[in-house]
């Protein structure tokens, strides 16, 4: 437990005596919580930008039912329109994950990379 007192968290011996990797270290390292920062800083707005999407449907029906009935070609008003967009809003944030996710993925290799070599991997 001394290796939490060093001043530089990226000279810590990440690895247990068994040579795997020891993620509690790995975790207090500035590179992981960089990873972990990139996640949240994603992640938290896209929930809070759908949920509020999701909900404004629901919302705008009850307090603005006259808005939401308006015809837009023949018995399809915006109330429906607004519910099938959803679906596509849906699959958009999906994709957009997907994609972001692929970034994630080669940070936290780069990481893993780093710890690697730091041990003496090749």
């Amino acid at each position: 437990m001394a290796a939490r007192n060093k001043p530089n968290e990226r000279d810590e011996d990440l690895s247990k005596p068994s040579g795997k990797v020891d993620w509690e270290a790995l975790a207090r390292t500035s590179d992981f919580k960089g990873l972990v920062k990139a996640k949240i800083l994603f992640v938290v707005p896209a929930f809070l930008f759908f949920v509020t999407y999701y909900f404004l449907l629901p919302i705008l029906v009850g307090f603005a039912p006259e808005f939401m009935s308006t015809p837009v070609f023949g018995k399809v008003n915006l109330a429906y329109l607004f519910a099938l967009s959803q679906f596509f809003m849906a699959w958009a944030i999906a994709g957009l994950y997907v994609r972001k996710a692929a970034q994630f993925d080669r940070q936290a290799e780069e990481v893993l990379k780093h710890h690697h070599l730091k041990k003496g991997g090749k």
